[in-house]
């Protein structure tokens, strides 16, 4: 059963890193050390995540190497969950338990742009906190294109690979359309009435 876990405070807003970096689309590095710099990028990512108003955040997505993200999310229930994970393992259902949920999916990656991507309605995932304990987690609703999501990014995917061509490219159109709302170092400039969410 998932516990949630209280995110650490403090870190510094970091300019999120766009898709199309090469750190978005590779597969990243094992979490080795659970040391101070960890906890650091940890904090970091939080207070990234909450700037962009988005329900996860993987490392990669504020230019780290590293297999990590947090995320902060509502299940199926309304229930909040929060959590950092490093070196997960996704499980999903199989056979007659696999029901698709095809629901609208954005990307702090690729802000500004929604479509809808069918994935598991439950996911569950394994893995260490920052401090190398063991942490498990289970989701419905949205958590559970939550912990799909983030785990993707981990291993370089993002969630326009999951999509048709022309789904996708229709994605990017819009992203491009909007991309003047959000400058480089976005969520570093914080935008008025800023719309994106990640789910």
């Amino acid at each position: 059963m998932s516990q949630s876990r209280p995110l650490p405070e403090g870190g510094s807003v970091r300019p999120i890193t766009r898709w199309g970096t090469p750190v978005m689309h590779r597969e990243l590095a094992e979490v080795t050390s659970f040391g101070d710099d960890l906890a650091e990028l940890v904090r970091d990512m939080v207070a990234t995540m909450r700037a962009a108003r988005g329900v996860g955040l993987a490392a990669n997505q504020v230019g780290v190497d590293l297999k990590v993200f947090v995320f902060e999310c509502p299940d199926a229930d309304n229930t909040q969950v929060t959590g950092v994970v490093c070196n997960p393992v996704l499980l999903l259902p199989e056979g007659k338990d696999r029901q698709l949920e095809d629901e609208d999916e954005g990307c702090l990656s690729l802000p500004g742009a929604f479509t809808s991507c069918a994935r598991p309605d439950q996911a569950r995932v394994t893995g260490v906190d920052e401090h190398g304990e063991p942490v498990e987690f289970y989701g419905t609703g949205l958590l559970a294109r939550c912990l799909q999501h983030e785990t993707d990014h981990l291993f370089g995917t993002v969630f326009g690979d999951r999509l048709p061509e022309r789904a996708r490219k229709k994605l990017y159109k819009q992203h491009h359309e909007l991309s003047d709302n959000y400058p480089d170092d976005w969520p570093v400039t914080v935008l008025v009435d800023d719309p994106v969410i990640e789910r």
